[in-house]
């Protein structure tokens, strides 16, 4: 999915110096690599750029030749630069490239002051995860090469810049009084991917040691509350994996058109107003990385195992089983909507000419969870499995593998138990599409009462709900979303009785707002666009839009309404539902 040759040349180090320009909604500046030679006699390098203009290339202060390749489809189109004088086999050269990316850069969502809570600023962030930080300046963008950098970035004095890095002061820009440079310093190395952005009228509150909560001012209070654990979720973490390397762990509250529920950015987590309290975690991803695309499952399967057995210190045991229970009905829905054949609900998947975000799902986070847990109750019990993870954090950090080198050390580390492991049906598990061969064993006490009340759904009263957490609500409706449609008069009974519209639990609402639509309940339409349009997760997005144009009643109404918000949607989130909805242009 990247046009580099890491094996030719390898950029260790980037020094970018950029001005961010609201009214051309634009990047512009220079990035300078440390590229080393990885093989004798080199004379060019070839980084990924998508929709970047690119205007003067230095190799070591000399001007050097460049030229564009053949535009692909998703991929965007090689840059290919010729050093003025050959490299030996270990040489470094710095390569400095004038750059500035497109308005329609697929990375960067600008939005006007309107669109924001404080209605008199503009505000931009970056989302680079897969292949999209190759919009903003040329790079070897993929998740195999690893960098530490700099960055010195201008903006609008009135406004603060934030990165996936550690702050390093911030002056008034000599070329501009009216702007300001801010500074930063990322010293563990880092995938293209996790490179972030993020300007805008923000304000700190500190929430612990080594915490601050970033927001707009008129939600930063409420923020700084709403993540006061995060201190001793971080903790927890650290007992389950190895310490946190990266210095500070600062959150970024996001406008509500974020396409992710969260990025785990190193020193500063992107979270969305959705997302009240799911903090998601930095060694397995950020540490320990995905080589290739195709194994993006090491990435997510961990993390989700990691994010549940914090909960499960939390809150219990039977809460960790509950939620895990829920990953499985998830995944059951993805491969219903995907089909059980469709190759990107294999664990391992083949990227050959498919674009990331097209393939992105549930499977590699929900399956690759299962896989596991699965492999926890085989090999002796959580705390037996752990110590697997904790090792296999120390094992491979600061580096990036595939599937194999997972399970080799697998092998290794569990090696007087390679007889169990050996009855692991492994080609499966990676290769075969649809649901896992095996079904890990579950905890069914909370998950008991979610189930009594769908099968008593004629005689619903308010008392159903008063014992229940709010993970059991969601959990009751997953599983009505299993079912076929419920007759009308059910779901109009269920409102009455439960009053779920005035529910304001993302998680809740959006599947609640699935089931009316699915049991053609025209006075849940308005509802379902509302949620559709006023936030961005593509997790609600995208499934409230196929329903909607899934129901004739609606299916106009959905297809108006995408289009006379496409302009403000994220650019991925836009393509993704275009394709939804038949709109591709």
């Amino acid at each position: 999915i990247s046009f580099a040759s890491p094996a030719c040349c390898l950029t260790r180090h980037l020094h970018l110096r950029c001005r961010v320009d609201f009214s051309a909604r634009a990047l512009r500046g220079t990035a300078a690599f440390t590229a080393r030679a990885e093989r004798e006699a080199l004379r060019c390098l070839v980084l990924d750029t998508k929709d970047v203009q690119v205007f003067k290339v230095t190799v070591n202060g000399q001007d050097a030749q460049f030229a564009f390749g053949e535009k692909h489809s998703f991929k965007g189109t090689p840059l290919e630069i010729t050093f003025p004088n050959e490299l030996r086999r270990g040489q470094e050269a710095i390569v400095e490239i004038s750059f500035e990316s497109s308005p329609q850069s697929s990375a960067l969502q600008w939005f006007t002051p309107e669109q924001t809570s404080g209605k008199k600023h503009p505000f931009l962030f970056s989302q680079c995860q897969a292949i999209h930080c190759r919009a903003i300046f040329p790079c070897q963008d993929t998740p195999a090469v690893k960098l530490t950098y700099y960055a010195e970035i201008s903006v609008p004095k009135e406004l603060v810049a934030l990165m996936s890095a550690n702050r390093d002061g911030e002056a008034p820009d000599p070329d501009d009084s009216s702007q300001k440079i801010y500074r930063f310093s990322q010293n563990v190395p880092v995938p293209c991917y996790l490179f972030a952005l993020v300007v805008g009228a923000l304000e700190s509150r500190k929430i612990g040691p080594r915490t601050l909560v970033w927001a707009e001012k008129e939600l930063v209070d409420k923020s700084a509350y709403e993540f006061s654990e995060a201190e001793a979720m971080l903790k927890t973490a650290e007992d389950l994996a190895g310490p946190y390397v990266w210095g500070q762990y600062d959150l970024l509250v996001l406008p509500p058109s974020f396409p992710y529920g969260g990025m785990e950015n190193p020193c500063l987590t992107f979270v969305t107003p959705t997302l009240l309290v799911n903090l998601i975690f930095v060694w397995t991803g950020n540490l320990v990385t995905n080589k290739t695309w195709e194994h993006f499952w090491l990435n997510e399967g961990h993390t989700v195992y990691l994010e549940r057995r914090i909960g499960g210190c939390l809150f219990g045991e039977q809460f960790r089983h509950f939620q895990a229970l829920g990953g499985w009905r998830e995944l059951q829905n993805t491969i219903n909507t995907l089909g059980d054949k469709n190759p990107v609900t294999s664990l391992v998947i083949n990227l050959d000419e498919v674009d990331p975000d097209v393939a992105y799902s549930s499977v590699p986070y929900e399956k690759g969870f299962a896989l596991l847990f699965y492999l926890e109750q085989l090999l002796g019990g959580p705390d037996v499995f752990i110590g697997f993870l904790k090792a296999y954090v120390q094992q491979f950090a600061y580096k990036s593998i595939v599937t194999e080198d997972w399970k080799k050390f697998l092998y290794s580390y569990f090696k007087d138990k390679v007889d169990v492991l050996d009855k692991v049906d492994w080609s499966s598990w990676f290769h075969a599409p649809g649901m896992p061969p095996v079904k890990p064993t579950y905890d069914m006490t909370l998950s008991n009462a979610c189930v009594a009340l769908k099968s008593d759904l004629g005689s619903f009263s308010s008392a159903d709900l008063k014992e229940m957490s709010s993970h059991q609500i969601i959990e009751f409706l997953a599983l009505l979303l299993l079912e076929e449609p419920l007759p009308l008069s059910h779901v109009q009974r269920m409102q009455e009785v439960y009053d779920f519209n005035a529910v304001n639990n993302s998680e809740i609402r959006f599947r609640w707002l699935r089931l009316c639509i699915r049991s053609k309940w025209e006075e849940a339409i308005p509802l379902a666009l509302k949620m559709a349009t006023d936030q961005g997760r593509m997790k609600f997005t995208r499934p409230l839009f196929r329903d909607l144009y899934s129901f004739d009643k609606s299916r106009d109404l959905a297809v108006k309404t995408f289009l006379e918000h496409r302009a403000s949607m994220h650019p991925v989130t836009s393509m993704l539902v275009g394709k939804d909805l038949k709109q591709d242009q």
